[in-house]
């Protein structure tokens, strides 16, 4: 009997027409979309498992996930399959042969995300940054940014009635990047993140910068614990995954 061998799978895609990552009862998925081609290929019902959860419309320039299968895999094969059958809109750069222990989830170290933002029309922009015209304190943004550090508990940035058993989470990043005259764009690196978390994160942010929100007014709501007293969750179009990292020295990108 041959022993089961865990795999992991390097991947990205362009959320705009999935109802996020996990499979749903009613919307297409990323998840869905890769179960189906291993499936095909591999000719055994196969169930992946990701390294997060990423919402409604939102993108991922790495995502990792891991299967099981007890057949004897070519990955390079493997990867060139599931490019020729999976829609253009989800690419896979690798698949390989890791230890049991290894899980796509709970083996990250750390999460990034980054959201992006422009601040004068661009219909290039529109499906993948949010246009902006306010005029914002990025300084003022950077330094509440800066105090996201310094807390553990992120409930007042969590979606409510999620099935979390806790709303602590590390924060190692978090800042304002400056790309262009009129681009910018929020990093935040953490262990684990909560639903909606960086959306929301970066609307109570964009309060900040407008001077509707001192910095200490920033640091009240997070002490405070309440969803509504942060600021609105942005659109989901303008977030990225942008790297799993699993203590590696070097990252997966896809592109």
């Amino acid at each position: 009997m041959q022993m089961m061998k865990r795999y992991f799978i390097f991947l990205c895609y362009d959320g705009t027409d999935y109802h996020g990552w996990q499979i749903q009862p009613n919307g297409n998925t990323v998840q869905e979309e890769l179960q189906r081609g291993l499936s095909t290929i591999l000719r055994e019902e196969t169930t992946v498992t990701g390294a997060g959860r990423t919402d409604t419309g939102v993108h991922a320039r790495v995502m990792v996930a891991h299967f099981d299968s007890c057949k004897s895999i070519d990955c390079h094969q493997l990867t060139y399959k599931l490019n020729r059958i999976l829609p253009r809109d989800i690419a896979v750069s690798q698949v390989e042969e890791v230890s049991e222990e290894m899980h796509a989830r709970f083996s990250a170290t750390s999460r990034t995300y980054h959201y992006y933002i422009h601040t004068v029309k661009n219909p290039f922009q529109r499906k993948y940054s949010c246009e902006l015209h306010y005029n914002l304190n990025f300084e003022k943004m950077n330094e509440a940014a800066e105090k996201l550090l310094e807390y553990e508990d992120f409930k007042a940035f969590s979606k409510s009635h999620t099935d979390v058993k806790t709303t602590l989470c590390r924060v190692t990043e978090a800042r304002w990047i400056k790309t262009s005259e009129h681009d910018w764009h929020f990093r935040i690196t953490a262990n684990r993140f909560l639903r909606n978390m960086v959306r929301a994160i970066t609307g109570t942010l964009i309060e900040v910068g407008r001077e509707k929100m001192t910095v200490e007014d920033f640091c009240k709501v997070i002490e405070g614990k309440k969803r509504t007293d942060a600021g609105e969750s942005m659109p989901g179009n303008a977030l990225f995954l942008e790297n799993v990292n699993y203590g590696q020295e070097e990252d997966k990108k896809c592109f």
